[in-house]
């Protein structure tokens, strides 16, 4: 299995030894997000609903990035340094997800880099976008002991 680095100049450089996403196969592993703003690489300043957001836009520009959307996440982990802002998470969430929502965990943390009050990372599940067939599909076994003895006909002669 190779492992793909995935990089996109719309969600925050890696501030460390780490990549923002990595694929393997179908499924990509997510960096952690806190509410960087890419351009200017500072946190996102406003009420915790705005930082929750910018959090959400990034993962969302690394899923893009990596051929998905937030619609494939399976798996989010919530960071928080104050968990009273649970509920406030769940409500900018269901403006970003679909049911059915990913399986999520919230955790309490004491501090997150640069002094966020979020992160998230997740797991992303990407689904083929179309089924390439191979062959043809055998013929049931029911078709092939009725069509047994049988031209067909592509194998008649052709009459003049």
């Amino acid at each position: 299995m190779a492992r793909k680095k995935i990089n996109t100049a719309d969600a925050p450089q890696a501030i460390g030894t780490y990549s923002q996403a990595v694929k393997i196969d179908n499924t990509v592993y997510l960096a952690g997000q806190i509410p960087l703003i890419p351009e200017t690489m500072t946190l996102e300043q406003g009420d915790m609903r705005t930082q929750i957001r910018r959090v959400f836009d990034n993962l969302d520009a690394v899923a893009k990035a990596s051929g998905g959307s937030l619609q494939d996440v399976v798996k989010l982990n919530v960071y928080l340094t104050d968990l009273s802002q649970f509920q406030l998470v769940n409500e900018v969430m269901s403006r970003y997800f679909a049911e059915p929502y990913p399986a999520r965990a919230v955790v309490g943390v004491a501090a997150l880099p640069k002094g966020a009050e979020i992160e998230m990372d997740a797991v992303m599940v990407l689904m083929p976008s179309k089924i390439v067939r191979l062959s043809k599909p055998m013929p049931s076994r029911a078709r092939q002991k009725k069509n047994r003895g049988r031209k067909h006909a592509s194998t008649r002669p052709r009459v003049a």
